[in-house]
């Protein structure tokens, strides 16, 4: 088989994944994590504590014990708001349909690698 065939072949399953109701709630959920004001404040929140606790720690400083509970407390913030928590849910949903699909593809690896038929 060749590989523009091949490439073909996992576009259409790329384009087959899109379609799927996983894929289409995950999507409608990042894109309402725009209107959660809260959600947007913490990620940047969080954002500026990473920058400063790496370079803290580029600088070959332990971070300070305030940087440190400043970033456990917004990470617990982070956990508890029903915006993110229905972001982890549509992406762990989702994720479960790329493992089956990761091992369907594995089954038909193993299936084809014990086949002496050559597929044209």
């Amino acid at each position: 088989m060749s590989m523009t065939r091949l490439t073909e072949m996992a576009k259409d399953l790329g384009k087959a994944l899109a379609q799927t109701e996983e894929y289409q709630a995950l999507k409608r959920t990042v894109s309402g994590t725009a209107d959660d004001r809260e959600l947007v404040e913490l990620r940047t929140e969080l954002e500026g504590l990473e920058g400063q606790i790496e370079a803290a720690l580029r600088a070959g400083n332990e971070p300070t014990e305030e940087l440190k509970t400043g970033y456990e407390e917004a990470v617990e913030r982070l956990q508890v708001n029903a915006t993110y928590q229905s972001l982890v849910s549509a992406q762990t949903n989702f994720d479960k349909v790329l493992r089956k699909v990761n091992q369907t593809i594995q089954e038909g690896i193993t299936e084809g690698a014990e086949s002496r038929i050559i597929m044209p």
